[in-house]
């Protein structure tokens, strides 16, 4: 089992960049695909982009792509998701999630707690 606690979050201007972190608990981070995954209010949580077990490999939805890079730190037991050239569109509560297998999508096995990001205009 892992626990996955999210860092990062905050209020800023459409233009600017943010980074996110994902703390894991436990000795077996490296097992697994990370995620992220964002909620806007009023609707459903959408799959952000997800990297692969040793950081390799990662992919991105089409919203994203070019502006937000995810990375990990194995050794750190952290995942990152870097935001740049933020829209207020972006505005969301993010979470990390944890999979024993590459997932493009929902229904990874272990959440975080979720960190708001607010753009604003």
């Amino acid at each position: 089992q892992v626990q996955l606690v999210e860092s990062g979050g905050g209020l800023v201007q459409a233009g600017d960049s943010l980074r996110l972190s994902c703390a894991a608990s436990g000795r077996t981070f490296s097992t697994y695909a990370m995620g992220w995954f964002r909620r806007a209010p009023g609707k459903d949580r959408e799959f952000v982009g997800v990297i692969s077990r040793s950081g390799t490999n990662t992919y991105y939805v089409t919203s994203v792509k070019g502006r937000f890079t995810i990375s990990r730190d194995n050794a750190k037991n952290t995942v990152y998701l870097q935001m740049n050239s933020l829209k207020p569109e972006d505005t969301a509560v993010y979470y990390c999630a944890a999979s024993t297998v590459w997932k493009i999508g929902t229904s990874y096995d272990y959440w975080g707690q979720g960190t708001q990001v607010t753009v604003s205009s």
